[in-house]
């Protein structure tokens, strides 16, 4: 008997889809480099506008990179009702946010419990959804 085998399909999705599902989200993944090893650390997020991302992070590795101005990218990924997965993944030079601001609770929340606020230009955002 042969196995039926169904394509994946795999679609781009284009920049405003991935700004509007970085909007829905609090929560994501910071990607960094960390001793030379890959890392995936948890931040609160919030999209000020379509070029700036506004992350509040406890783990002093995403604050010493912002400093540094280093490359961060910020990743999310979701399930459809139909079953279909995304991903999501903006990056660009991490910095201090200046003027910055952010009306998100979320991030209210984590500055109020001890996090810092970490600007990130959106330089590239990219996604795909499979499914």
């Amino acid at each position: 008997m042969g196995t039926r085998r169904e394509r994946v399909r795999r679609t781009t999705l284009s920049r405003a889809t991935c700004l509007e599902l970085l909007r829905r989200a609090e929560l994501a993944r910071v990607v960094i480099s960390v001793c030379c090893l890959p890392a995936a650390l948890p931040a609160r997020i919030d999209v000020v506008d379509d070029n700036l991302l506004l992350l509040a992070s406890t783990e002093e590795a995403v604050l010493v990179a912002a400093r540094r101005g280093e490359v961060l990218s910020v990743q999310i990924d979701g399930l459809e009702d139909e079953g279909a997965t995304w991903s999501v993944m903006a990056s660009g030079l991490a910095g201090l946010p200046g003027e910055a601001t952010s009306d998100s609770p979320a991030l209210a929340q984590a500055l109020a419990n001890g996090a810092s606020l970490v600007a990130l230009p959106l330089a590239v955002v990219v996604g795909e959804r499979v499914g």
